[in-house]
């Protein structure tokens, strides 16, 4: 009988494979993970807490600092749990601006997953392919706002700029071309034997056990249940665009793959509808008072991030600042099952099963 000795490995808090400042304390019999803790707070600059203190407007910024991979989801999380007590109209163009934006940031934010996590496998090629793509998604925001990280695009009450002169043709060119390169991505990787063995069957769960663990997102999807907010809950004017939810069958690391390929291919579907129907003259911004002062109350509002139910509990006490701001992140709440997922693993399958997660540390961590 070979006997093997425990091993505690350590993996962080600054491994190139974490996508952030995190540490994962790994017990390992042989090649065999045996228990595994997270360990969080590296990254923690306690947004919430300094809210407080913000007017409505000031803390959009630090919204951008939150998920950095979709920072216009973000942005919106906290103007529309505003809007709700204050019970304002949004202008119709503005609607569709913040449509088209967030949109073209799901599909960027997957590109960055899709890239990143075919490096963690070893292949290089679909990093540089994926990047290329999002480069002219960040032009766009660029021009669209000045910025292509932390936007600070989204106001309680519409969006601080209109759109360019010639930026919505270049959204619809932009979806047109990313119908090809969609094909081009999946003829590099999807039938891929290589990767077919490193994800098919790894890190699955059941749609039980995606519940129980809180999951939202892709990370529930993949594991059979069909539940997305644009169209379950719907928020803006989701409720106009036609689109489909792709699900898996195991939750395993293929399944959620697939999902994400497929959900940018959904929002290029939105894409080309929001364009066609985008209205051709009209106010970006509802009339509201240049200092913001939300009526007394509480409300929780929910929209789909690129990583799942991105939440904003907000109460105020009709001043300029609120009483109390929570968010319901879902990189923190998806990760919760990754313990359970990789014990009794092979060590080799540690990075595939973490990066399938897709977390970003500046939402766990916020």
């Amino acid at each position: 009988m070979i006997r093997t000795e425990e091993m505690l490995l350590n993996v962080g808090p600054q491994h190139p494979s974490t996508h952030g400042v995190f540490r994962l304390l790994v017990k390992i019999d042989g090649e065999k993970i045996t228990e595994a803790e997270p360990v969080i707070g590296y990254l923690h600059r306690g947004t919430e807490k300094l809210a407080e203190d913000l007017t409505y407007t000031q803390i959009i910024p630090y919204t951008d600092r939150m998920d950095y991979l979709s920072a216009m989801t973000n942005n919106y999380t906290i103007v529309h749990a505003a809007e709700t007590l204050m019970e304002v109209e949004i202008p119709e163009r503005a609607e569709f601006l913040r449509v088209i934006v967030m949109e073209l940031n799901r599909i960027a934010s997957h590109l960055v997953w899709f890239g990143t996590y075919l490096l963690d496998l070893g292949a290089v090629s679909p990093f540089l392919y994926a990047f290329r793509e999002r480069e002219e998604i960040l032009d766009l925001f660029n021009e669209l706002c000045g910025a292509r990280i932390t936007y600070n695009y989204m106001r309680v009450g519409g969006v601080k700029w209109d759109a360019p002169e010639g930026w919505i043709d270049k959204v619809k060119a932009l979806a047109d071309k990313m119908k090809e390169k969609t094909e081009e991505y999946d003829r590099l990787v999807s039938g891929n034997e290589i990767f077919i063995n490193r994800t098919r069957g790894i890190g699955g769960y059941s749609a039980d056990d995606a519940l129980a663990y809180g999951l939202s997102g892709v990370n529930l999807r993949a594991a059979g249940v069909k539940w997305d907010l644009r169209k379950d809950r719907p928020y803006s004017i989701y409720n106009r665009f036609q689109f489909d939810v792709p699900v898996g069958e195991t939750g395993d690391l293929e399944d959620k793959y697939r999902c994400r390929m497929e959900e940018i291919r959904q929002s290029i579907r939105i894409l080309d509808q929001a364009v066609e129907h985008f209205p051709e003259a009209g106010p970006v911004m509802a009339k509201v008072g240049r200092v913001i002062r939300v009526p007394a109350g509480e409300a929780y509002t929910q929209i789909e991030s690129p990583r799942g139910e991105l939440g904003c509990y907000l109460v105020s006490r009709g001043k300029d600042k609120p009483y109390r701001l929570k968010f319901r992140r879902p990189s923190f709440n998806n990760l919760q099952i990754l313990p359970k997922l990789l014990k009794g693993e092979n060590v080799a399958n540690l990075v595939a099963i973490l990066g399938g997660i897709d977390i970003v540390l500046g939402e766990v961590d916020a």
